[in-house]
């Protein structure tokens, strides 16, 4: 019986790691920032039925609030960052906390002695963003993002790829410091049903062609403007890769999750078919057509995972979660 720790328990991707490490058999803890407020941790306690699931109060500022949760566990998945898009001050709302979150988390590990091997989950927004030219680059495990270009250019929302990019380094510099197996898990723009009470933002960013959310298909297009794609993957396979590489002895260093590689415009064009009854835009004008590059899970796959979902399960199954929650009309 092994005992996994998944920080940040209430998010879109930790609720769902929970719930499958549960199904394996695995106790699991999990914090949240309020256990209090069962608005936000209801779908948690439904998955109590599963399984041993322990609840627990953690806060990534705080760096004794990790000790209780990871005492004992043989794994640890630290899933949790802080987002905010709309931030005025990035540094103090996204950058600091998540490197500090990051070494916390991993400062309990250390600490535990029964941690034998860390799970993060960092984000492609640490790989593509960079000021490469050209189109058919391929972005593997060896490239990071530009920290330098997008603090001194600083695009729109520019603070959260600079969190994930400076937490992932900090974290890799403390593991190698104090001997700890350090396992990176990069996904992508994920899709696909959520257990959480509300939509998650991805979700109502990979949906926006659909629903005609004028400010979030802008975001699509800045997204492929900055990172050079629109790549996706089904938020299950993602929380089937964390558990993989958790499993597999023979894994190590970074692994990029994504399941799907396109554009704008040809992802408008696919939806745009397969889903007839919605006013689907495919016009873009001279919005570039060809994504800059592809995000490779070629380690990933050799290491011998396989992605359950292609693009037109991932669509039909985030079309039917948005339309029981109401976003579409039935």
């Amino acid at each position: 019986m092994k005992t996994a720790c998944v920080v940040g328990g209430s998010g879109f991707v930790a609720s769902l790691l929970v719930k499958l490490l549960l199904e394996k058999g695995y106790d699991v803890n999990t914090t949240v920032r309020d256990p209090e407020n069962q608005k936000k941790i209801f779908h948690l306690l439904a998955l109590e039925n599963l399984g041993n699931l322990k609840i627990f109060r953690a806060d990534l500022t705080d760096e004794s609030s990790f000790d209780a949760p990871i005492a004992g566990c043989d794994h640890v998945f630290h899933v949790a960052t802080p987002v905010n898009f709309a931030s005025q001050d990035p540094e103090n709302d996204m950058i600091k906390p998540a490197i500090q979150g990051a070494i916390n988390v991993l400062k309990a590990c250390a600490k535990s002695g029964t941690v034998k091997r860390v799970i993060l989950t960092s984000s492609a927004a640490a790989v593509t963003i960079n000021q490469l030219t050209g189109t058919g680059l391929v972005m593997d495990e060896d490239n990071w993002s530009d920290t330098e270009f997008l603090t001194s250019v600083k695009p729109p929302t520019w603070g959260y790829p600079v969190s994930k990019t400076l937490a992932e380094k900090a974290a890799w510099e403390f593991a190698k410091e104090n001997n700890i197996d350090l396992i990176t898990v990069i996904p992508t723009l994920m899709a696909g049903p959520s257990l959480t009470p509300d939509i998650p933002s991805s979700v109502g960013l990979a949906m926006s062609l659909i629903t005609g959310n004028e400010f979030l298909i802008n975001g699509m297009k800045g997204m492929q403007m900055l990172s050079g794609s629109i790549s996706i993957s089904h938020v299950e396979d993602v929380c089937r890769a964390h558990i993989f590489v958790a499993e597999k002895e023979s894994a190590s260093g970074r692994y990029l999750c994504c399941g799907v590689n396109t554009s704008v415009p040809e992802l408008a064009k696919f939806l745009s078919k397969r889903y007839s009854q919605y006013n689907v835009p495919t016009d873009f004008g001279d919005f570039p057509c060809k994504a800059k590059l592809i995000i490779s899970s070629d380690k990933l796959i050799k290491e011998g995972f396989n992605f359950k979902y292609g693009i037109e399960e991932i669509y039909d199954q985030t079309v039917a979660y948005v339309k029981d929650k109401g976003l579409l009309p039935k």
